[in-house]
């Protein structure tokens, strides 16, 4: 059964600087040996979250890139993918836009904002999951 884990910022680093939070869950799915695709939700993000994992572990390179960079999409193990950017579906995704993922995957990570009013869009992504089947999960970060 695919699964749908929404992660609740709750901590102040994390409140301060959400892409953190995606940074701890991608060193987790590469720590796992799962290749992981990040959807951001525009090329600004996408740069952000690229400039953030050089930097987000001074003992560990966590090997990423955005999508149409290199030829060698397929072989890193964390992609990030920009919306213009067609991108074939891994098995472990993070969304980070508005809309729920298309395409087969066996797990998503949803991260919400720390801000109640900016939640909506995620509670409707949460009963879109439950439709489709998934076990839904949350988690406070």
């Amino acid at each position: 059964m695919p699964r749908a884990d929404f992660y609740l910022i709750a901590k102040p680093r994390f409140r301060e600087q959400p892409l953190l939070l995606v940074c701890e869950l991608a060193k987790k799915a590469y720590g796992a040996s799962l290749p992981v695709l990040v959807l951001a939700r525009d090329a600004a993000q996408a740069e952000a979250l690229d400039d953030l994992l050089w930097s987000f572990d001074p003992d560990e390179y966590l090997p990423h890139q955005i999508a149409g960079m290199d030829e060698d999409d397929d072989e890193a193990p964390i992609l990030i993918a920009t919306p213009d950017m067609d991108v074939p579906a891994r098995p472990l995704l993070v969304n980070l836009r508005d809309a729920a993922p298309d395409g087969r995957f066996d797990r998503v990570l949803e991260v919400v904002p720390a801000d109640p009013a900016a939640r909506g869009p995620l509670r409707e992504r949460w009963k879109h999951y439950q439709a489709q089947g998934f076990d839904v999960n949350k988690f406070d970060m």
